[in-house]
């Protein structure tokens, strides 16, 4: 999908995570093209970089360039057995309250949410550290099934 970014921002391979649209977004006459494909809290990877540049008032550098996105791999800890490459499941948030821990960020990643389909792309195994809670937990990078 093809979206507009700060042209400072702009670099194939940079990652983001679209927290929804600025004050100033609301009557823009590229609203629709800049941030109409986007889901808020999702997160995105930059594919590819095009040449044009409009102005911007939202932006520091007071434009922004059109690039192509997709949603981004996510890495997840879970709890989840019977996993394998290629599998497929829905994400549901671990029974987890420890917002201290220093897993939290990969049990809880952003731009992934509650029943989301995902696809697993990579299966790196048991998780060597010990989890707060005792959990069993496994290293996956995740795709996304739309």
């Amino acid at each position: 999908m093809i979206t507009l970014i700060g042209k400072e921002l702009a670099k194939k391979g940079q990652e983001f995570v679209f927290l929804g649209p600025a004050e100033d977004c609301k009557d823009c006459r590229f609203k629709s093209s800049c941030i109409g494909s986007l889901e808020e809290n999702r997160k995105y990877v930059i594919v590819d970089v095009k040449d044009n540049e409009q102005k911007c008032p939202v932006h520091a550098e007071g434009a922004v360039v059109p690039v192509e996105v997709d949603r981004a791999q996510i890495d997840l800890l879970t709890t989840s057995k019977n996993i394998f490459e290629g599998s497929t499941f829905t994400f549901n948030a671990p029974d987890c309250d420890e917002e201290t821990c220093q897993f939290h960020d990969l049990c809880f990643p952003e731009g992934l949410m509650e029943n989301d389909k995902c696809i697993v792309l990579n299966h790196e195994g048991k998780h060597k550290e010990e989890c707060k809670k005792g959990y069993n937990l496994n290293k996956l990078t995740l795709g996304f099934v739309i």
